[in-house]
């Protein structure tokens, strides 16, 4: 063995020991062209890969070349490099200006030889080396770059390899690791931050999002996102959109995950869930089913052009299949804790009732007496006297105590056949009557419209009044330091209308939704229990009781009643 052949197989030795090292990619491309340039004499030098994700060969290591070089990237077939690469085939160029294919990375080159870097039957790049004189390179030389080059994709592919399994085990870990940490999260706000935080981190990504959908309404809403610390958030779209303007939607609508290798092609088309970020170049999106019904979209984005891989597509559709089942736990667990609530409440309601029973029995016997006291005390007043009318009012409430004692103590409702026909307009009237006092200490401007004719309703006459004086008193409460409380009545198809409109702060909007619940209370000293009774006291009349509108203007509560047959 002659002293150029030992050299030979000593590269090729340090070559093939690069597998058994430390080094990563990287390092390794660098520690291979240096090998190479090392036995075979050359001015420069570079090894050149295929990117997958753009079709272009990009220099990824070089020797003698400017520096800026790296930004060199050539197509398929343009020159030598881009030859061998199309070809898989080596070249030898003894004078570069005799040949058209030639492109000069650097000005003083004469000659070039370039060989393919082939794994599995692909090329995946080129070995190039150039000398500052013709004919420097021989066809020996074309055959030692050859070997060398067969040695260093045996190499390079298993250290590529290598690190790809160490990637997808990383993932792998970071996967189960978020199955634990999912399971552990029940509050679904935390759940999809901690999503979108794990896909940006398992897919190097410059944004993760995730949309709701609302499958009745065909809407999309965004619901949580992880960016990098200089993403303008901004430019996402937070107001809920339709599905016919979102490039996202194509997800849920061929159930699978989809690739949008450039955004500024899709963003062409008008779509509105595309975030107006400029740095963003391509997208993966991936469908979530929570009970095979549609629940949102996953999808990442990155900050250069990038061709997913099906490794990657598979990540993207098992990080969703875990969004989906974690969104899935987490309304149930929503459901069991709404369901324990309730449990709560009728267990409250239950003693409540119970207490209220013992309650009622000990006020029937000072009632009893009260009224008969009250029946012997033979006051005369003149009749444009008000405490004549005091007196009546007196009389009425304390036979209405007695029934609402009666109920409580029966656990019953009240029986229909205490409903008769009553004017409408007295019973408002005896109400503000009762509260006439307590308008002028709050100071409140009272504004009463009544009906343009007499309406009768058939109602138990102590249980609707029950429900006026709440609503005026919820209204009294809203306005701490006075206001106008207005009671406008309206007629029409069959029913009647009562509005009660204040000018205080409004519900808060957190309660709007909840108001008619059993023990929900804005106020310190409140039961919760006044709005729920009202309700139920309307239901039995089969009228009804909802909240028309509130804000900072004011609330407006309403009551509606059927109206009798055979007219008002």
């Amino acid at each position: 063995m002659n002293p150029d052949e030992s050299r030979d197989l000593a590269v090729l030795y340090r070559i093939a020991a690069l597998t058994a090292s430390d080094e990563d990619a990287r390092s390794a491309e660098r520690a291979v062209l240096a090998e190479i340039m090392s036995v075979i004499p050359a001015d420069s030098g570079s090894l050149s890969l295929l990117n997958p994700h753009t079709g272009y060969l990009e220099i990824v290591t070089q020797q003698g070349l400017p520096p800026d070089t790296g930004d060199f990237a050539l197509k398929l077939g343009q020159g030598v490099t881009g030859w061998v690469t199309l070809h898989g085939r080596p070249l030898l160029i003894p004078e570069v200006s005799l040949d058209q294919r030639y492109i000069a990375a650097r000005s003083s080159v004469r000659c070039e030889m370039a060989v393919p870097l082939v794994a599995r039957g692909q090329t995946i790049g080129v070995i190039n080396l150039d000398a500052d004189r013709v004919h420097a390179f021989n066809d020996r030389d074309l055959q030692r770059i050859q070997l060398f080059a067969q040695e260093a994709s045996r190499t390079l592919h298993r250290i590529w390899q290598h690190e790809r399994l160490q990637s997808e085990s990383a993932q792998l870990e970071t996967l189960v690791a978020l199955g634990h940490s999912l399971v552990a999260r029940l509050e679904e706000g935390d759940l999809l931050t901690t999503l979108t935080r794990s896909g940006r981190a398992l897919f190097g990504a410059r944004l993760c999002t995730l949309h709701a959908c609302d499958p009745a309404q065909q809407t999309f809403e965004l619901q949580a996102w992880s960016s990098e610390e200089n993403f303008l958030e901004s430019s996402l779209r937070r107001e809920s959109f339709g599905a016919e303007q979102s490039f996202l939607a194509t997800a849920l609508r061929t159930n699978r995950v989809v690739e949008f290798q450039s955004l500024d092609h899709t963003g062409a088309y008008g779509a509105i869930d595309l975030p107006a970020d400029t740095t963003l170049c391509s997208a993966l999106a991936a469908p979530l089913l929570v009970d095979s019904a549609p629940a949102g979209i996953l999808a990442v984005y990155t900050a250069h052009p990038h061709r997913f891989s099906d490794a990657q597509k598979r990540l993207l559709a098992a990080l969703g299949s875990f969004a989906a089942v974690a969104l899935h736990n987490s309304r149930l667990y929503a459901r069991v804790f709404q369901s324990e609530e309730v449990l709560r409440k009728n267990q409250t309601l239950t003693t409540l009732g119970l207490l209220a029973a013992e309650i009622a029995h000990e006020i029937r016997n000072p009632l009893t007496v009260i009224k008969l006291l009250h029946g012997t005390l033979g006051a005369d007043f003149p009749a444009g006297d008000p405490r004549r009318r005091d007196l009546e009012v007196i009389t009425e409430k304390i036979e209405q105590l007695e029934v609402i004692v009666s109920r409580v103590l029966s656990f019953g409702r009240a029986p229909s056949v205490l409903h008769s026909r009553w004017p409408l307009h007295d019973m408002v009237e005896d109400t503000l009557h009762l509260l006439r006092a307590k308008l002028t200490q709050s100071g409140v401007q009272l504004r009463y419209t009544p009906f343009a004719r007499p309406v009768a309703v058939e109602v138990n006459k102590g249980q609707l009044q029950q429900v006026f004086l709440n609503l005026v008193i919820n209204s009294l409460q809203a306005m701490p330091h006075g206001g106008k409380l207005a009671i406008e009545s309206s007629v029409e198809a069959g029913v009647v209308h009562l509005d009660f409109s204040d000018t205080g702060g409004g519900i808060p909007p957190e309660l709007q939704p909840r108001i008619f619940e059993s023990f929900l209370s804005g106020k310190t000293d409140g039961t919760g229990l006044g709005l729920t009774i009202a309700r139920r006291i309307m239901e039995d009349h089969r009228g009804q009781l909802s909240l028309v509108c509130t804000g900072s203007p004011g609330t407006t509560m309403r009551v509606t009643l059927p109206l009798p047959p055979g007219g008002a």
